[in-house]
């Protein structure tokens, strides 16, 4: 085993890169070493694999409208933050930085370049997001949770590693093996999408649901995450269903609900993605529109691809196509157990283990080389 070192993680807020930040800060530090997080304020929030006062907010802003303010409060932001992750990484003594992508990780990307500090960086995604372009030539090497990435820039192609995306202990920890639905019995439905993805899904799937016969309607058991605005209506409509659905704005416990669940309907963000592989549950996926890089419906189509999920682009998420996915996938128990099947197939459970392994090789190599 290596001799204990000290490494900094640089993500934004957003589960997306903070799940995998507080995977590879779990092994590394069960292998003995000191990490510390370089973040946004939600990311200090919500950080909770690191010990007090080892995450640190750091100055960074993304571009926001196209005025001439609007560049310099985002330049300004990320001087700043440049400024303020040097102090960080020399104070903690910081021996390589891992980025994790979203705007927040920009200036500590820079800050760990200009010093010195080798980078490396992990995609989540099956697109390369802006933040990892930015920092791609800076990096001695990049981690990817898919075989293929796209927009990734030609001259940082032969750094690549495939590691795949690290999941939360939880979801290890979770793990049990897929047991379909009997033909007749009931049917343990999971939708969840964030805050962004809950909205339409409250809209969506109450009225799929009341589409499907009064045979399959009985046999579904609902767990579904929803915006406040949005329970009071949803439960109601379930309730005149006869329905029986758990609502709730948050569930601690999506791990436990994941292994349950015959059945999910969710976003295709590349943790969702992830913790479905790893967990080997089916799946609709319906991935956020608007994005620039379309970043979830390529995580998307690589599940569908391998027969794992079925992807619903949000233009043509209806009640009506939703309940005729729901009533195919439903009566098709065997159909089911082959998604499950292929799902785990995607799945790569020692990525943490593969990531913290090119982590220590980073600063095995600035040792060899300062030696």
């Amino acid at each position: 085993m290596s001799p204990p070192s000290v490494f900094a993680l640089a993500a934004g807020g957003t589960g997306g890169h903070l799940f995998p930040a507080e995977a590879l800060a779990s092994e590394l530090q069960r292998r003995g070493h000191v990490v510390h997080l370089l973040t946004d304020p939600r990311g200090h929030q919500f950080a909770t694999a690191f010990p007090d006062g080892h995450t640190h907010v750091v100055p960074s802003e993304t571009l926001r409208g196209r005025s001439i303010m609007a560049f310099f409060r985002m330049a300004a932001a990320i001087i700043s933050g440049i400024f303020a992750s040097r102090r960080i990484l020399r104070v903690c003594k910081a021996e390589a930085l891992v980025a994790f992508g979203g705007y927040p990780s920009v200036p500590p990307g820079l800050a760990a370049a200009s010093l010195g500090v080798p980078v490396m960086l992990h995609e989540q995604n099956a697109v390369m997001g802006r933040a990892n372009r930015i920092l791609a030539g800076r990096s001695r090497v990049i981690a990817t949770g898919f075989q293929t990435v796209a927009k990734l820039p030609t001259a940082a192609a032969s750094r690549c590693q495939l590691t795949g995306n690290p999941v939360r202990p939880a979801i290890l920890a979770g793990q049990t093996p897929y047991s379909a639905p009997d033909e007749n019995g009931q049917i343990r439905l999971l939708v969840f999408g964030g805050s962004q993805g809950a909205m339409i899904f409250s809209r969506v799937v109450p009225d799929a649901i009341a589409q499907l016969s009064s045979d399959l309607q009985k046999r579904i058991l609902l767990v579904q995450q929803c915006r406040p605005e949005d329970l009071d209506r949803v439960r109601d409509t379930y309730t005149a269903l006869g329905i029986e659905a758990e609502l709730n704005t948050f569930f601690s416990d999506m791990p436990e609900r994941l292994a349950a669940a015959h059945l999910i309907v969710a976003r295709a963000g590349a943790s969702t993605v992830g913790e479905l592989a790893t967990m080997g549950r089916p799946s609709i996926l319906i991935p956020l529109p608007g994005a620039i890089d379309q970043d979830q419906k390529a995580n998307a189509g690589v599940l569908e691809r391998g027969g794992a999920a079925v992807m619903i682009v949000q233009d043509e998420f209806s009640p009506e196509s939703l309940a005729k996915t729901l009533e195919g996938l439903i009566t098709m128990p065997n159909r089911l157990a082959e998604m499950a099947a292929a799902a785990r197939t995607s799945a790569t459970d020692n990525a943490a283990e593969r990531l913290a392994d090119l982590a220590e090789s980073l600063v095995a190599d600035r040792k060899d080389s300062q030696s």
